[in-house]
């Protein structure tokens, strides 16, 4: 019997263990989408306890916790931080195939040391160990993520931030670890949201343009795109139901937006041909700017209107959508190439039925702007489990070129998550070595630590044109 999570969990073959520790482990990592706080690093924070750190603002751990009866007071309610973590505890003990049980315990041995098994048993010990942790040298927000071996993270601003936290771990010599803002202009985006006309104010006021029209808006964001770039932002990300292809003429266009800022809510279509307009004139400024366009799909938001109500959105009440056909999709992709706007481009969907038609729509558009200049994005939120990772890995390979890849990211909010990236790495250390192991690719161990090594963390490097230091 294999024991749990030793040295060589989840490396199966002698190939796997080879490529992981000479090729992969070591790497740095570049987390280029994650919802950490630009503040908080800049602050460094530090956390009163495990609970802070681990379960605040984790909406993963909220969904477990709710599926095995804990009440809300324990997840986002008033109980008191140790009995929360306590019950997490319960529950993760008991949690046998959901990637929460690896990820845990990963973050448990790899910040706090703790190479036991957490359960309600062990819970009051863990807590003594995490919160002393907490407390000592180095555990801080810039402590873990300078624990973690990370060299660059992009984090996810509105167009109207003012980046001030930004510009302010770019002038601080201290922390070496490089802070970049990255593009979401969502709320610009969503004009069937009942904020928006408010939003267009606030856009007005960070840019210096009245937008009173679809053209306003474009120079506006063209105003904020400019002071993004001075910061050194160059990807954007986009929250999408599905990737909309809905063609239509400018006056079409600015009757919808004219409609919606007196009042009348959007039908349908309207929002389709809205949406469409609004991101093939993103996609276009990326192009211009050389800037990486980053499209997240596949995902239902907020369907429990009650808890909608009492808590707000990101707090584990979305699901995997059917709706994001393939067709439309590669209609968008190939109406921005016929302008000669296509950016460099990553498409995830949270639906892993899509991965088979993304790695198609890939090879319909690569060329030598870059190497995977259209990416299939990394398994992510319901997906970036054993399955979900190995699902999307093999999927690229077998329809793409899976040598090209700019690998994982974290897509969190807690400062704790970074050993997915060694979860992920694993995975594809193990993939390799069961291909190599079953005669299915040579032993080749120069090309394939190369290819780790470029997976891992180069092709992110060139991809995003970040500074080259090497693994």
């Amino acid at each position: 019997m294999k024991m749990f999570m030793d040295r060589d969990f989840l490396l199966n073959t002698e190939t796997a263990r080879t490529l992981y520790h000479e090729a992969s482990e070591n790497c740095p990592i570049i987390d280029y989408h994650c919802h950490l706080s630009p503040r908080e690093i800049y602050e460094d924070i530090r956390y009163e306890n495990i609970t802070q750190v681990w379960l605040g603002g984790d909406h993963y751990k909220w969904r477990l916790m709710r599926s095995a009866g804990v009440p809300e007071k324990y997840i986002t309610g008033d109980a008191p931080d140790e009995e929360k973590f306590a019950q997490y505890a319960r529950v993760l003990g008991r949690s046998i195939g959901n990637p929460l049980y690896h990820w845990s315990h990963l973050e448990l041995r790899r910040f706090f040391g703790y190479d036991g098994i957490l359960n309600e048993k062990t819970a009051p010990e863990v807590w003594k160990l995490a919160n002393a942790k907490l407390q000592s040298e180095g555990y801080t927000s810039r402590g873990l993520i300078m624990m973690s071996h990370v060299e660059t993270i992009c984090t996810t601003d509105d167009p109207v931030d003012s980046l001030e936290w930004h510009e302010k771990l770019a002038a601080d010599q201290t922390f070496p670890v490089t802070v970049l803002p990255a593009w979401r202009p969502d709320k610009a985006m969503n004009l069937e949201s009942p904020a928006w006309p408010d939003y267009l104010k606030q856009l007005s006021e960070a840019s210096g343009v009245s937008v009173t029209s679809f053209a306003a808006m474009k120079e506006a964001l063209h105003r904020r795109l400019d002071f993004f770039a001075a910061h050194g932002c160059a990807l954007s990300d986009h929250a999408l139901n599905y990737v909309m292809y809905a063609p239509a003429e400018d006056a079409e266009v600015e009757r919808i937006f004219a409609a919606r800022l007196n009042g009348a809510l959007p039908t349908a279509q309207e929002e389709a041909v809205f949406k469409f307009a609004f991101m093939s004139a993103m996609a276009a400024e990326y192009h211009d700017r050389d800037w990486a366009m980053q499209l997240h799909y596949g995902c239902r938001r907020n369907l429990n209107p009650v808890m909608f109500r009492k808590l707000g959105p990101d707090t584990g009440f979305d699901c995997v959508d059917n709706s994001a056909p393939s067709a439309e999709t590669a209609a968008f992709l190939g109406a921005l190439e016929d302008r000669n706007a296509l950016p460099r481009t990553i498409l995830y969907s949270l639906n892993t039925n899509d991965n088979a038609a993304i790695d198609s729509i890939l090879g319909c558009f690569q060329n030598d702007v870059a190497v995977g200049r259209i990416q299939h994005g990394s398994a992510w939120w319901f997906d970036d489990h054993f399955d979900g990772m190995s699902d999307q890995l093999r999927s690229l390979a077998n329809r793409g070129y899976l040598a090209g890849f700019i690998g994982m990211l974290t897509d969190s909010r807690s400062f704790l998550s970074y050993p997915r990236h060694e979860y992920f790495r694993r995975i594809l250390c193990r993939i390799f070595g069961e291909w190599v192991e079953q005669g299915f690719f040579p032993e080749d161990m120069d090309t394939l630590k190369e290819i780790v090594r470029d997976i891992s963390y180069g092709n992110a490097k060139r991809y995003f044109h970040f500074a080259q230091k090497g693994c």
